[in-house]
Parts: structure tokens; sequence; C-alpha cells
């Protein structure tokens, strides 16, 4: 394990399929009070600012991705924000606490006042800019940004990083130095991109030990997807969380992508290590970009019942990605059921029990009992039957069973229990060894 940080899946609030690189930091603040008022309660905790919180993204913009041009050119227009030692700092006209070189200590400040934690993603490597000024590195003796910069090392959708070279003298320093500066900001959680597809085993070794090198309990978040199941054990000992699959959407066939993805992490993830499933895609979405107009989810009830229920009995973190302040009562249902929430939270060793003709059963174990909590979902275009057989599980005798999210006992059963579901629809189950 890499830390002693997420014993149980991360969960909490990101900023980047509602506001894209565009988030102001009101609109941090407006989620990180609804989580405080109406989710804290039930376990969600951290808010993470998202992407080039160093790019200068006027006041109202509709700029959310690489794509749409918030990109600097050749002679690093626009300038992002960026310290003497080549490390890069909020800017201030989106983040105004950040003004006088004070950082995210404010923003951070503000968040756990309100007993949450606070999170921060970041792209691997180096500024170019950086490189181009020859900045200093911070605990190095004339070492500079160009000297340890691997400039053959390029993200391939964002053009502001180089990548660092770890066999070079400086380069462990950069990384110890950046760490430092987000331990004074007492930030809890980075995500760290551009690192797991290709997988950057050196960098990743180099975010964990700069991690451990200040001493301060943060979450290490791996992104994006798909990472190689071969670099399970590897991801295991360096981070904490790390993405299957690239983006999440809301589009019904990357339930099923992801459904598929899941499948080959079966039994990898555990206290402090999680396969990551990505954000929750419920609720107000992309008001600035990045996908799409603005909206709330394209899912039907039935498919979000679906992906909470997944994401949920696959214990992946449970990142929100919606703009809160506008959820519906339906949205907030999703997200405070404390019987669901366990699942995700408590539940032991989630495997399929199997996938075929459309119906599918997970299942995963209740700590400290015989019980088992059990996930029904009908993928076909159609609705239909969906069956668990109970000596399938290992459970004899009468069973009782409970549905969960309508938090009402259905009765004791014998042998098997099946059930009608919608199309693309799921029910989440807990079974009593009576």
């Amino acid at each position: 394990m890499a830390q002693n940080v997420a014993y149980t899946p991360p969960m909490g609030w990101n900023s980047y399929n509602c506001f894209g690189s565009a988030v102001h930091e009101d609109e941090v603040k407006a989620n990180a009070d609804y989580v405080a008022k109406n989710l804290k309660q039930f376990g969600w905790q951290y808010i993470v600012v998202d992407f080039l919180w160093s790019y200068d993204n006027p006041p109202g913009s509709n700029i959310g991705n690489p794509f749409q041009k918030n990109l600097q050119d050749g002679s690093y227009v626009p300038w992002l924000t960026m310290d003497e030692w080549g490390r890069l700092m909020p800017q201030p006209t989106k983040f105004p606490s950040a003004f006088g070189g004070k950082g995210f200590a404010p923003l951070s400040a503000y968040v756990h006042s309100l007993g949450l934690k606070f999170g921060i993603h970041v792209m691997r490597g180096i500024p170019r800019q950086a490189v181009w000024a020859k900045s200093p590195v911070k605990g190095t003796n004339g070492i500079t940004a160009d000297m340890i910069a691997d400039t053959n090392s390029k993200c391939p959708w964002m053009n502001q990083m180089y990548g660092l070279d770890m066999k070079k003298p400086g380069a462990q320093q950069y990384l110890n130095s950046i760490l430092e500066l987000y331990a004074l900001w007492e930030v809890d959680f980075i995500k760290v991109d551009d690192i797991a597809r290709p997988y950057r085993e050196a960098e990743v070794e180099g975010y964990h030990k700069a991690i451990n090198n200040i001493g301060r309990p943060i979450v290490l978040s791996l992104s994006p997807g798909n990472t190689p199941v071969k670099e399970a054990a590897h991801a295991t000992e360096n981070a904490n969380m790390w993405r299957m699959a690239d983006d999440f959407w809301d589009e019904w066939k990357a339930v099923t992508e992801m459904i598929a993805y899941a499948e080959q992490w079966q039994g990898k993830g555990g206290p402090g290590h999680w396969p990551d499933c990505d954000m929750i895609q419920i609720g107000k979405l992309s008001k600035r970009g990045p996908v799409g107009n603005e909206r709330y989810s394209r899912f039907t009830p039935d498919e979000e019942l679906t992906h909470m229920t997944f994401w949920s009995i696959f214990r992946s973190p449970l990142m929100l990605g919606g703009n809160l302040p506008e959820n519906r009562p339906f949205e907030l249902q999703m997200f405070n059921n404390p019987e669901v929430i366990a699942v995700n939270q408590q539940g032991e060793n989630p495997h399929e029990l199997y996938n075929k003709d459309g119906s599918m059963v997970w299942y995963s174990h209740v700590q400290g009992s015989k019980d088992l909590y059990v996930a029904l979902f009908n993928l076909s275009e159609s609705s239909g039957d969906v069956n668990v057989p109970f000596a399938a599980l290992g459970l004899k005798g009468k069973i009782k069973v409970r549905d969960l999210w309508q938090k009402q006992n259905i009765g004791i059963f014998k042998g098997a229990y099946h059930q009608q579901i919608n199309k693309h629809g799921a029910v989440l189950l807990k079974l009593y060894v009576q």
C-alpha cells in the first residue's frame, strides 16, 4: 500500500465534468458547501480542483478541454502562473484568494473549515516554460529545469509539460519541491494526469517518494486509463487509486465498457489501493465543456441506477462530477443512501458471479458475517428476469433479502431469488443468512 490513506475508496467531488479547465473559486466553494451540508455525513469528503488551474481562463469562458484552444503557443502565451522554482501556481483571476503568492492555501483552509479535504489535479512532469526559462530546481545546487526534463516525453493532448527524466540528478528534487508546496497548501489528494497510459513507472515512483518525503498523508490518484493490468502490483505499491479506462461520460456504451474493464481488475483492489472507474456522471454536467453542451446527465434513471450500483459493488472510488448545487431531489437520493454507500465502503472482495445474455450479477462479502451484498443488472435492451441461485454464492437454507435502494425487506427465500428489472436497470440487495 502506498500510504496509510484511502483504507476505503475515496469519496468526493471533482470539478472536471462540469467546469473543465474553467472552474472558478466561488464554484469550488459552492460545491464544497453543498457537500458539507448534504453529503459529508454519508462519507463524502474530498473536494478536488481539476486541470489547468494555473491557466488563465477568462471569467465566463466556455473553454473546457485542451482540444478547445486552451493551449500555449510556441512563445508560451498565455504564460502559466509559475513561481521562481518552476512550480505552477493557481491563476489568481480564477482563484482570487491566491493573489500575493498564497497559492491554494486559502481555498484549502476554507474546505478544511467545512470538515472536508482538499485535492488538486496536476499534469505529469515539468512546465515547458520552466524549461525555457531554465528555472532553478529548489533543493539543488545549480540544477535547472532544462537539465531534468525529457523533451521527448510529451503528453499527446496537452502541450504545456515535458516529462521528467528520473535518472537525472534533480528530477526527484523537483517532485519533492512541488509536494513541499502542496503540503504548505495542506493538500490531501493529488490526481496526476498523463501518467497511467502509457504507464510511467519511474515517474509514478517519483511522486510516491515525494509524498513520503513530506510525511503528509496524501492520496495519490493516477490518470487517465487504461492502466495495464500487468502493472497492478506496481500501482498497488506506489499509488492509492488508478484509472482503468479513459474518461467516462454519460453514454450507455461507456457503462458496459467499464464493466468489461472491471472484470479484468477483479481481486486487485483493497485497503489503500483501488482500481478507479472514473467520475460519476449524474447531475448537471458540462457547464463549460469539456464534452457536449450543458445538460443534466443523458443517462436514464435506470441507467443512473446501474451506474451507481456498479461503482458501489465494485468498490470504485466515488467522485461526483456534476455541479452539485443544481442537483434535483433524485440526484441527492442517489448519493445519500447510507445502505448503498456501505456496499462501496465496507463490502469485501467484490467478484462477478456471472454475465450472460444481458443478465449480470456481482457480489461482495459483508464484513464480520456470512451475509452478502448482491447486485443484479439487466444490461439488455428489454426488461427481463435476473436470477441469483443461492448455491452459486455458497448459501444454504433460508435467506432474507433486503433491497438497499428501496431500504426495505423483500422477504425470505430458499434456493434462489429473481426479479424483473427494466432494461439497463439494476437492483442492489443484502442477503442475510438465517
